[in-house]
């Protein structure tokens, strides 16, 4: 019985497979040795990649987020409106994890749930403003795009009824994720 050794690039074979592709390489090209039933076969094969390499892009492939955009993100949570500290110090009670001020591309929207793939936005006066309203409309447009939903809620309904709002959310969440929480 022939003991089989350990490969090496001369004789052909491939690291773990203990030199056996050396082996069947040379009967399949009939007693030829490892090398020259290497070069034989690697002429008769096609040596066009089925797949792209990594340097080709293969991947996930996403885009690149501004970096005025990270600035703005951290500079809107170092410095929160009343409202939204408010609203975030009961966000935070809930048993489904938000996030403050997550970068969406080239958006920041106030909170963010993304087990539910909801995305909560506070809007004061100014966004009753028809240049504004535009924007608004394009935000939900793309975050709608990515799969979430976008719950638009006043100052006011902050300051005013913040229980009502809390319920509301919880609704939300739990019917967007298919349980209750």
């Amino acid at each position: 019985m022939r003991q089989l050794q350990s490969p090496s690039p001369l004789d052909g074979g491939r690291v773990g497979d203990g030199g056996a592709s050396a082996d069947l390489a040379g009967l399949h090209a009939g007693g030829e040795s490892g090398i020259a039933s290497l070069a034989s076969s690697s002429d008769e094969r096609d040596c066009t990649p089925t797949q792209p390499s990594p340097i080709q892009g293969e991947g996930f492939a996403r885009e690149r987020t501004p970096r005025r955009t990270v600035r703005r993100a951290r500079l809107l949570r170092s410095t929160p409106t009343w409202t939204e500290a408010r609203l975030w110090e009961r966000l935070r009670r809930l048993p489904v994890r938000f996030r403050r001020q997550p970068v969406f591309s080239r958006f920041v929207p106030d909170f963010a749930c993304h087990r539910a793939a909801l995305v909560i936005e506070k809007d004061g006066g100014v966004h009753q403003r028809p240049d504004v309203a535009l924007r608004d409309l394009e935000r939900d447009q793309f975050f709608e795009s990515q799969g979430y939903a976008v719950l638009r809620v006043s100052t006011g309904e902050v300051e005013d009824d913040i229980d009502g709002l809390l319920i509301r959310i919880r609704a939300l969440t739990s019917s967007r994720m298919g349980k209750a929480i």
